[in-house]
């Protein structure tokens, strides 16, 4: 058994099982375990996932929020052990793969819009009927 074969078998076992099917554009809660001292609690960072980037044990996202008029985007490794879960909360339409261009928009033009045609049935969310 090759080093290379022996690495991937162990990043396999630290792969998350429970991540649910997000895109770019989606908003999502991420619930972040934080410790202060000998205390563990959760808080909850709810914004829009801007960019996925890399694969496996490496893979990492961007999420994108707006706090008293300016915006703050954090680093997430997708499967860290201080991340407690993420929940979609909404799905957007986005034609690109990474939402840089979010960046500069103001007010109304900072939206996505919801995807709402052709939704499939996903796991925790209803499906939409027209």
């Amino acid at each position: 058994m090759g080093t290379q074969q022996i690495i991937e078998g162990i990043n396999e076992s630290q792969l998350k099982t429970d991540v649910p099917h997000m895109d770019v554009g989606d908003t999502i809660n991420v619930h972040c375990r934080i410790i202060e001292g000998e205390k563990e609690r959760i808080q909850v960072y709810q914004g829009v996932l801007i960019s996925r980037k890399s694969s496996g044990i490496n893979e990492s996202i961007i999420v994108r929020r707006i706090v008293d008029g300016s915006g703050v985007e954090r680093i997430f490794p997708l499967n860290s052990p201080r991340i407690a879960k993420y929940e979609v909360v909404r799905r957007g339409d986005a034609r690109r793969a990474k939402l840089y261009f979010l960046r500069e928009r103001v007010g109304k033009s900072r939206r996505l819009r919801d995807r709402r045609r052709g939704l499939k049935h996903v796991k925790g969310l209803p499906t939409v009927q027209r």
